[in-house]
């Protein structure tokens, strides 16, 4: 039997309300891992899981110090021939930032599969339990190997990269890149074979206790260019705009931008569009800026930090494609 480590960070899928009708006034990460494992017995017929609690939070609290942190955790439970694969459990408002940076610094053929939940344990008809069991069922399964960071919710099997947040409210809250889901889990299946390129991973110095900080600003009719200067002032080393339809940057914020590069500040340019890839144009050249692709603001944002922190500007050019090989 696969031998699997659980680590649980918090999240809704550890939360608790006062009642079991409560889905919204609930506090997360109430309960520990050994809990999350109680309320599935279940689990016992796919797995042997070995639980640990890292932190115990709500994922909007979640800082970059955290994912070091796991991504330590992580790589040394990777590196234990004794653990087969990796679950591990999340909040849902930042997963896909976890899942990103996970993704992209890990280095395992192992599974690690992340899931979450959005109804609290104490819900009526909460869905973690289910979310759980599906992930361990995900990261035992031989086919999972090979195929990098995954994302277990409500039945589909999510690559890390491109999986966003699509709804506040609903059980399905999670959606994939422009590929979609990869696969299910009830019953298991993949819709491809795993892929034959790879991102990551981003060669960190392993002391790094701290990640460049990079803004991500949101720009709508109207919004001043001026924010740019702010925000590098405030000390952003990086940033990423969400913009309208496929990263159309207003004229307005063309100097700002362009001044922006010219003093090594890197601008992504990114979609505040919930799907759809942002394309290379003529004005990445004309002002120096670089387009997300597939990657949404969020996960475009991961990516910059890591290039940042590596070393090597080049680096971000390759991670925001998909034909990134180390």
């Amino acid at each position: 039997m696969p031998i699997l480590a659980l680590i649980a960070t918090g999240g809704t899928i550890a939360g608790a309300a006062a009642s079991a009708t409560d889905t919204t006034g609930y506090t997360a990460g109430a309960l520990g891992a050994g809990a999350l494992l109680a309320a599935v017995p279940q689990l016992a017929g796919v797995a042997e899981m070995r639980a640990e609690q890292l932190f115990n939070l709500d994922s909007k609290d979640m800082v970059p110090a955290h994912w070091l942190a796991l991504g330590r955790r992580a790589r040394a439970l990777l590196d234990d021939p004794a653990i087969d694969g990796i679950v591990v459990t999340h909040g849902t408002d930042t997963l896909e930032e976890t899942a990103a940076f996970l993704d992209l610094t890990l280095a395992s053929a192992k599974p690690v599969v992340l899931t979450a939940a959005m109804r609290p344990a104490t819900a009526l008809s909460a869905d973690g339990p289910m979310n759980l069991y599906s992930a361990a069922c995900v990261a035992a399964h031989p086919d999972s190997a090979g195929r990098g960071v995954l994302v277990s919710f409500g039945d589909a099997i999510f690559p890390a990269l491109g999986v966003r947040k699509c709804h506040t409210h609903r059980l399905d809250a999670f959606a994939g890149g422009c590929a979609g889901a990869i696969g299910r889990s009830d019953p298991l299946r993949y819709f491809a074979p795993p892929p034959l390129r790879k991102r990551g991973p981003v060669p960190l110095p392993p002391d790094l206790d701290e990640l460049p900080r990079v803004d991500v600003l949101h720009v709508g009719a109207g919004t001043p260019p001026g924010l740019i200067d702010l925000m590098i002032a405030d000390g952003a080393r990086g940033l990423v705009l969400a913009l309208p339809g496929n990263g159309s940057l207003p004229a307005a914020w063309d100097t700002a931008v362009a001044g922006a590069v010219a003093r090594g500040i890197p601008v992504v340019r990114a979609s505040r569009v919930g799907m759809g890839p942002v394309a290379r144009k003529a004005l990445d050249e004309r002002l120096g800026t670089r387009p997300a692709g597939e990657l949404p603001a969020s996960q475009a944002r991961v990516a910059l930090m890591l290039a940042l922190a590596a070393g090597d500007p080049a680096l971000l050019d390759r991670l925001l494609t998909d034909d990134y090989i180390p």
